[in-house]
């Protein structure tokens, strides 16, 4: 596994989505992956959404062994996959589903993703919330 193979992914992978198709996810530093497994079932449910795992950027990181285990994450591979996300948001348009019960303070979803909505002036809506509401459930909205 050559890390830096997993950087030129994130940094150059297509990471494009249709407008309204964004499912996350949050299983960093959880016990279990409940909340993957219900985004899945959630995309297997409504053809057309996907995670970033779906994107080709994903794809390919998955392909090259990059997948980072939930319960003891390897730091600079979710480094890997929060530059991923970065790139995945300030793309993406729309409304977002998002599966993060117990979203650990650590996590991508809190410490990337949810700020990148925040300032992603085209995403409007997480789970048919606000996302300036819903965001009040994990981080300090001001």
């Amino acid at each position: 596994m050559n890390i830096n193979t997993a950087w030129e992914i994130a940094k150059n992978g297509d990471v494009s989505t249709p407008p309204d198709s964004i499912v996350l996810f949050s299983t960093s530093y959880q016990p279990t992956d409940a909340n993957k497994k219900a985004a899945l079932q959630y995309i297997a449910d409504h053809k057309g959404c996907c995670t970033i795992g779906d994107t080709e950027c994903g794809k390919q990181l998955i392909a090259h062994g990059f997948d980072v285990d939930y319960k003891n994450p390897d730091k600079e591979l979710m480094e890997v996959w929060a530059l991923a996300s970065q790139r995945f948001i300030a793309a993406a348009s729309g409304n977002i589903i998002a599966f993060v019960d117990n979203a650990d303070p650590r996590s991508t979803f809190v410490k990337t993703e949810l700020p990148l909505v925040l300032k992603n002036e085209r995403l409007l809506y997480i789970n048919g919330i606000d996302k300036y509401e819903f965001a009040r459930r994990f981080i300090s909205v001001d």
